[in-house]
């Protein structure tokens, strides 16, 4: 049912050391909202820094919706520590506004008054704008303010040589990391539906979100404007959120490196009829989207999960690939966590090493597109049904259905293993998350869209979020930093304002010669 981890092990547990040095990065989005719950119509506040050029606090598509990046990070609660500090300066900085803590936004009566992010007047500053324009003519801004966490995972890269010298692989370590990471992505693909199912936290929706769709008979309601579906996890993931039909024809493969970057470069070259009749320019000879092709841009991608490198300067995300190998992957498939006012938890950190480690380490053979279809129905099932009693998933090659629960089970096992090689000496973190979560697996009502499709029951979706909102905005301004300062804070704002300024100043090309530039 679920490979054997315990072999590939054998050589792990003798070096339990090549696992200390985990690099891990999260970048969380968030809707600034108003105490009603209503989205933010204000600007990005001059407070916080350019959202250009600063480091740890900018916005995603919308000048309401804020991001919030961590630097990399090898320990865990200097690294939460560290996310919690940039909450606690948004929250004394955003006035009496408060930060939304569900995936799913609450009431938008028109979104067509959600403003775009505004990045300045140089030519990258309108490069972002403008691909966002495109992104609101392709999908629409609701899909666009959905909100998640991504969590950036690293393995040393003594972890890959011990690995290459256990295997007698002598390639060089950039090419067997590589490999060893896209072995990672396939893994994810096969058994990441572990992740919806402990962690999504977006079973319900405002009916506002849904508009005129026909899908809404098909819900459950409170009658107050909140609607689900009863066993649902992630909705967010579902073709009621941030997805994209219109990707679903491109072959992108994860067996190699080569065909990955082969399969992305494809696709942002590859025209698209819809995007064509679009057009490049509204009717005041406006900028609407970059180009007319199925991707504008790389990271237009929609994706679970995707293989990274730290880009140069004006460097494609696939040509730093190509350059210097995979050097982190980036899991996408997190809701906000409604339980934490930095919408993610050390359990769930601890739970990803665990989980990303035993992705690595299992056998993972390559997978062409059909079975990349096939791994996605699984995925769908347990978005939409999770929690369903006795949920069955379907195997691979023709093999006998399998229930969730026993799946889960012997997942967990697994981990455990893994759990006891990263607590070393007298630390049990890992073990107890282990345990923890294992509980969820019997228990479908402790899961996080459990627990919160409960209180969306007895507070309806919008009161729960205003509630949740607000408890977290009183808690966020009373706390002091602590790794951070409040000096530290303005210098960064002043220094991203310069950096934005002198962006803008050395400009030499107008926006289409720059545009050509970076088309090569």
């Amino acid at each position: 049912m679920l490979p054997d981890v315990t072999n590939a092990l054998r050589w792990l547990q003798q070096q339990p050391q090549l696992l200390a040095g985990i690099g891990r990065g999260i970048e969380r989005e968030s809707l600034r909202v108003r105490a009603d719950g209503s989205l933010s119509e204000q600007g990005h506040p001059t407070a916080l820094g350019s959202a250009l050029t600063h480091d740890w606090i900018i916005t995603d598509f919308a000048e309401s919706l804020m991001e919030f990046v961590t630097p990399v990070d090898r320990d865990i609660p200097h690294l939460l520590t560290f996310l919690r500090d940039l909450h606690r300066h948004v929250a004394k900085n955003i006035g009496e506004e408060r930060l939304w803590p569900f995936s799913i936004p609450g009431t938008i009566a028109d979104a067509e008054t959600i403003a775009l992010a505004d990045y300045g007047s140089s030519n990258l500053g309108q490069m972002k704008h403008i691909y966002r324009q495109g992104l609101k003519h392709r999908y629409g801004s609701l899909m666009q303010v959905i909100s998640g966490i991504h969590y950036n995972f690293s393995l040393p890269i003594a972890f890959w040589e011990a690995r290459a010298l256990a295997y007698n692989d002598s390639r060089p370590v950039q090419v067997i990391a590589s490999d060893g990471y896209l072995r990672l992505i396939r893994n994810y693909y096969r058994f990441g539906w572990i992740i919806p199912y402990l962690f999504g936290a977006s079973p319900a929706v405002c009916e506002s979100f849904l508009g005129d769709n026909p899908v809404l008979k098909t819900m459950e309601s409170d009658g107050q404007g909140a609607r689900w579906f009863p066993y649902a996890t992630s909705l967010r993931l579902s073709d009621l959120g941030y997805t994209n039909k219109s990707q679903s024809g491109l072959e992108i493969s994860f067996n190699s490196l080569d065909e990955y970057v082969a399969g992305l470069k494809r696709a942002i070259a590859t025209p698209s009829e819809s995007h064509e009749k679009m057009g490049l320019f509204d009717a005041h000879q406006r900028r609407i989207q970059l180009n007319t092709n199925v991707l504008q841009i790389e990271n237009e991608l929609y994706a679970p999960i995707r293989p990274k490198r730290v880009i140069r300067p004006g460097e494609a995300p696939s040509d730093a690939l190509m350059r210097g190998g995979i050097e982190y992957i980036e899991v996408r498939s997190l809701d906000i966590n409604p339980f934490s006012a930095t919408g993610i938890s050390e359990e769930q950190v601890r739970f990803l090493d665990l989980f990303l480690i035993w992705c690595a380490l299992i056998d993972s053979p390559d997978m062409d597109q059909a079975q990349l279809s096939f791994v996605k129905g699984n995925w769908n099932t347990v978005i939409l049904e999770g929690r369903r009693p006795g949920l069955k998933l379907k195997a691979e090659c023709g093999q006998q259905d399998f229930s969730l629960q026993e799946a889960g089970s012997a997942l967990f096992d697994g981990l455990a293993l893994i759990a006891k090689i990263l607590d070393q000496g007298a630390d049990t973190a890992y073990q107890t998350t282990c345990q923890t979560l294992h509980g969820m697996i019997t228990d479908p009502d402790s899961t996080y869209s459990g627990k919160i499709l409960s209180v969306i029951k007895q507070e309806g979706f919008i009161g729960s979020g205003i509630t949740l909102a607000e408890n977290y905005r009183q808690a966020l301004i009373q706390e002091p930093l602590e790794i951070l300062t409040a000096e530290i804070f303005t210098e960064k704002a002043i220094e991203s304002i310069t950096e934005q300024k002198n962006i803008e100043a050395s400009d030499t090309l107008s926006f289409e010669e720059y545009l050509a530039s970076r088309n090569g």
